[in-house]
């Protein structure tokens, strides 16, 4: 089943959600902090250098991740030290997980359109993905079973 692409006006495509969900500085951030694991702002401003942020900015960029929930912080003498929360992983599934939860918010009768759609694209992009779909579905019904 081929299906038309567009966006309606006011909203985002799943990518761009997916990208919007964190200021391009926080991805940069995270992406650095994912690679270092435990890391302090001067670490952090080491790699972006002058021009790219300064201190000030990192560090208040830093702090802002840690309120939102995706770094944890401890206090090495006078500076903190910041390490994930949570996967790159784990932050990729959870965003999907709420696009997701969106879409399939429906009544019944309109669920079975988007599953059709998650199914044609993933068709679309690679036929092993379906093999990979159909055997995750076993699993999440042996899951479900085991738990009755």
């Amino acid at each position: 089943m081929k299906t038309l692409s567009f966006t309606l006006r006011g909203f985002k495509k799943a990518g761009e959600m997916l990208q919007s969900s964190l200021g391009e500085l926080e991805r940069e951030i995270m992406e650095a902090v994912w690679q270092r694991g435990e890391t302090s702002v001067r670490e952090i401003h080491g790699i972006f250098g002058e021009k790219r942020a300064a201190y000030t900015t990192l560090m208040t960029t830093l702090d802002r991740l840690h309120k939102k929930g995706l770094l944890e912080r401890r206090k090495d003498g006078r500076a903190f030290l910041y390490s994930p929360r949570i996967s790159r992983e784990e932050f990729t599934r959870s965003i999907a997980k709420d696009v997701i939860n969106a879409l399939l918010g429906k009544p019944d009768g309109e669920t079975k359109p988007v599953l059709a759609c998650i199914v044609d694209a993933v068709g679309e992009r690679d036929s092993k993905m379906l093999d990979v779909l159909e055997e995750l579905l076993r699993e999440k019904r042996r899951e479900l079973n085991s738990e009755k």
